[in-house]
């Protein structure tokens, strides 16, 4: 029996899961922590991890670390996504993580998300045919998978916290702007041209503004469990009702909704802008939630591969 600890640093918040995986290749989940580092915060045009966000992200890593050490018969796994990826001071990055947290990350390429993501989803929902949206906060992943199998996946540099930015969508929103940042992410969309092999398939929805969307949706159902949002699902005159929610008022006024987190309130129009546009393009009438994305996708290779199993 061993401890597997996957650290996941995204561009919004960092996070550790420690599974513990037995002799057969079976696991289970026993500690699950986040904290919300803003890593990507104000890297901008330029793309440059700002001091402030890199002395988060790190303290938060040691706060994990005094967690996980307490552990035995253990591997740490640490993964780095997009905001890292994209970062001109990248090494910088992950030199000051080696030397103070004593490990070496992972960057994964936008592809090799992706691709996790498809994993985590297909062995864990039961779906054959859908299209996964996977949004960060400064990526999102697209897979589409047909008859179980990823038929096509992607990555594009937009995600949560730099469509916020770039727009200015964080409190008090003008027409302009939003019409602005649609503008531009269907361009985008128009790029990916397998997309439109996805029409009328259900959206599998993935990250933090996902998760958020659904919370807001159990508890203005009276749902006892929030958080419990695997295979949930919502129609897309729902999620539209609740994003038009979203754009009343300011941010204090998106503070005071039931199921959001204060400090998503201010990114939350922005991360779940690549959802609403992609849906109007690809004609979704349902989205379904999945809690498994891209660690479960890399608990499951590590195990695959160290124990065999298929």
């Amino acid at each position: 029996m061993e401890n597997l600890v996957i650290l996941d640093i995204g561009s919004n918040s960092v996070r550790m899961a420690i599974n513990q995986i037995t002799d057969d290749g079976s696991y289970h989940e026993i500690k699950r922590i986040k904290s919300d580092s803003r890593l990507s915060e104000g890297m901008g045009r330029g793309k440059i991890l700002q001091p402030a966000a890199m002395e988060r992200t790190i303290q938060s890593l040691a706060n994990f670390k005094k967690i996980y050490s307490q552990y035995q018969a253990k591997k740490v796994i640490g993964i780095a996504t997009a905001a890292v990826r994209q970062a001109k001071n990248q090494a910088k990055f992950l030199k000051a993580v080696k030397d103070r947290i004593g490990i070496s990350l992972q960057v994964l390429t936008g592809n090799q998300e992706a691709y996790y993501d498809y994993l985590g989803v297909i062995n864990r929902l039961g779906i054959n045919n859908c299209l996964i949206l996977d949004i960060g906060g400064a990526s999102c992943e697209l897979i589409r998978v047909n008859n179980g199998q990823s038929a096509n996946l992607t990555s594009i540099p937009i995600g949560a916290v730099n469509i916020t930015e770039r727009y200015h969508l964080s409190d008090n929103i003008t027409g302009a702007n939003l019409f602005n940042a649609q503008f531009n992410i269907r361009k985008i969309y128009s790029k990916i041209d397998w997309l439109s092999r996805a029409a009328h398939q259900p959206l599998v929805l993935l990250g933090g503004a996902n998760r958020t969307l659904a919370r807001i949706n159990r508890r203005r159902q009276n749902m006892v469990r929030i958080d419990a949002i695997h295979g949930y699902h919502l129609t897309a005159e729902q999620v539209n009702r609740t994003y038009l929610n979203l754009l009343k008022g300011n941010v204090n006024r998106r503070r005071k909704i039931q199921g959001l987190e204060h400090d998503r309130a201010d990114i939350i129009v922005g991360g779940l802008l690549p959802l609403i546009v992609l849906m109007e393009k690809i004609d979704a009438k349902k989205v379904l939630f999945s809690e498994s994305g891209v660690r479960e996708g890399i608990i499951t290779e590590y195990i695959q591969k160290e124990y065999g199993t298929e």
